[in-house]
């Protein structure tokens, strides 16, 4: 063990500019999500709770939308807190930022400027996170990853509850192969995104992390209270529902059982991927996953507008341009 007090000054700071140089530089793009706090703490507090070493928030870039309250009104105070506590560096242009950092984190809590967002990091060749929802729709996510494969740069999006203790349980075959169920999720609406983009796609992204992907067509309904249902049909007759409601909570039905999923364990875990992925460059959830809990939700709202009638994925994915 190195004896700090018996070193001199100029060699103890070597060895501590040594350390410090080996933490991955993050940029962070959106300053108007509590993400971009929580996040930050985890990464630089050793006492935070699920404290995450390796990786370091050194740049910021406010951004905001004016037509969304709960954007504009949060961006100045969570860009303060960032720049006094924890000394990021913010930037004026997203292309300044990107030549600062390692990797960079796409946390607007509006999904709408995300592919404007990404094109600026992955013009500089950067490993790219993007924060729920991936982009304002399911057009725009498709071009961020053609975008993403054409420059070779990994790219990969979650929310916090794809990470669940018992939702990644019940993914690794703790009740065999899930053959049924159903996430419950809040699933607060903003006019300007898809009903399940803003706040449902975390119980969505819990039911595709326990289902996996091969969703071929979802129906829209109404539960008991009046909130959203859509309805899955997977393949391998194979179903699973969403289910708007107050808490996070569900169950997965198997060939060997079934079990409560849908936990939210905090932050930490997701932070966790972040960082494995921007040093791995692997992203820990594939583009065919991600478009699908897209499409699904892209779907559900057709599926109103068609009076509950049943809508394909394949016919959302066509729209937006997949392949």
């Amino acid at each position: 063990m190195i004896d700090a007090m018996r070193l001199p000054v100029v060699l103890l700071l070597a060895i501590m500019n040594t350390a410090f140089a080996a933490d991955l530089r993050l940029g962070m793009i959106g300053l108007d999500t509590s993400h971009v706090t929580a996040f930050t703490e985890i990464l630089h507090n050793p006492a935070a709770k699920g404290h995450v070493p390796g990786a370091r928030v050194v740049a910021g870039f406010k951004g905001g939308s004016p037509d969304i309250p709960s954007s504009w009104n949060r961006v100045e105070g969570y860009t303060k807190e960032l720049s006094e506590k924890h000394g990021v560096r913010m930037h004026e242009t997203l292309e300044s930022l990107c030549k600062e950092v390692d990797a960079v984190l796409v946390e607007s809590v509006d999904g709408r400027p995300h592919l404007v967002q990404a094109r600026a990091a992955i013009a500089a060749r950067k490993p790219l996170y993007i924060d729920k929802p991936m982009a304002g729709s399911l057009k725009d996510a498709v071009e961020i990853f053609r975008l993403a494969g054409a420059a070779g740069v990994p790219v990969f999006t979650a929310s916090s509850l794809r990470f669940g203790s018992n939702t990644l349980a019940a993914r690794a075959g703790a009740v065999g192969k899930v053959m049924r169920a159903q996430t419950t999720s809040p699933a607060e609406r903003e006019p300007h995104h898809p009903d399940l983009f803003w706040y449902g796609i975390h119980g969505v992204e819990s039911l595709f992390t326990v289902m996996g992907p091969g969703c071929v067509s979802v129906k829209r309904t109404t539960n008991a209270t009046g909130g959203i249902r859509v309805e899955g049909r997977w393949t391998e007759g194979r179903h699973g529902a969403f289910e708007e409601g107050k808490g996070y909570t569900g169950f997965a039905e198997g060939t060997n059982g079934k079990m409560a999923v849908g936990s939210y364990d905090g932050y930490a875990p997701l932070v966790v991927e972040i960082v494995k992925f921007f040093r791995a460059g692997k992203p820990p959830v594939e583009a065919r996953e991600t478009l699908e809990i897209l499409a699904f939700m892209e779907a559900a709202d057709e599926s109103q507008r068609r009076g509950g009638a049943e809508v394909t994925l394949a016919e959302m994915l066509r729209r937006a341009g997949a392949r």
